[in-house]
């Protein structure tokens, strides 16, 4: 992969399968929601959800029932949009994290990546998507993700968006994406190694911008290559050193900007590593 200064087009042409009988539908996420919450065995309805995990028949961590249990919980919580749902329901969290840590995959907590990075919690994730796509009836254009980090919400933009361009500045995360989203073969994913606060002037006007890490500013450059009509959705740090999400939407009379919930992400920084 050449860092985003390259002149040829970036390309991971990897078009996400859904194997035979896992259709995603919200049908069937309700489904498979409604047989968890109804008929647990004897033998694990006294554990806690990640025992339940490991020896439920019928749930291992692949399982369709297992994604579903999270949409659920996360549902339970406030999401609501059915598109952020499906996608949920379709990427296996777990594959993304180290295999010491995948009984926690579908707990409602970060996890460490490595290089001082973490892969959000399924909460945070759900929550900045449902922002992103809220204003649009189907599904994204172009999408630009600063952070790809291990490319699980690169994954999930994937299944909400036309194309995505994801950028990471650091090159173990780069190459820890790419063979984690390499199986998958998702045609409409393209991983850039690069300083994710310069953006990807090349591929905007972006539809969408998502970042994974918070500074004190919003870098110009994503603002620039937001196209009139688009929405970014980041963290941004406050006088006191805490983190709280901002929405912006760009229309053709300038940038609305409205200040969400306090959440805690890595320091955004320039610069490749």
């Amino acid at each position: 992969m050449k860092p985003v200064s390259s002149t040829n087009r970036p390309g991971f042409p990897l078009s996400m399968s859904v194997p035979a009988g896992q259709q995603i539908t919200t049908k069937s996420i309700a489904a498979s929601a409604q047989n968890i919450r109804t008929a647990p065995s004897k033998q694990t309805e006294n554990l806690p959800y990640r025992a339940v995990q490991g020896i439920s028949a019928g749930m291992g961590l692949d399982s369709l029932a297992v994604r579903a249990r999270m949409v659920q919980k996360l549902t339970a919580q406030g999401l609501q949009d059915p598109r952020v749902k499906a996608a949920m329901s379709q990427i296996e969290r777990h594959r993304f994290v180290d295999s010491a840590l995948v009984n926690q995959a579908y707990e409602d907590t970060s996890l460490p990546i490595g290089l001082g990075q973490t892969i959000s919690k399924p909460n945070v994730v759900a929550r900045m998507l449902e922002l992103l796509v809220k204003s649009v009836p189907g599904k994204l254009g172009r999408v630009l993700e600063i952070g790809t980090g291990c490319g699980y919400q690169a994954a999930l933009l994937a299944q909400l968006a036309t194309e995505v361009y994801s950028i990471e500045r650091l090159r173990g995360l780069h190459d820890k994406a790419r063979a984690n989203l390499r199986p998958m073969r998702v045609a409409n994913l393209h991983l850039l190694f690069g300083d994710g606060m310069l953006g990807y002037a090349r591929g905007a006007p972006y539809s969408a911008i998502i970042a994974a890490a918070g500074g004190d500013a919003l870098p110009q450059a994503w603002l620039d290559q937001l196209a009139v009509g688009g929405t970014l959705v980041a963290p941004v740090q406050g006088a006191g050193g805490t983190q709280a999400l901002v929405v912006v939407e760009k229309t053709s009379r300038g940038l609305t900007k409205t200040l969400l919930e306090a959440v805690h992400f890595v320091p955004l920084k320039s610069g490749i590593g």
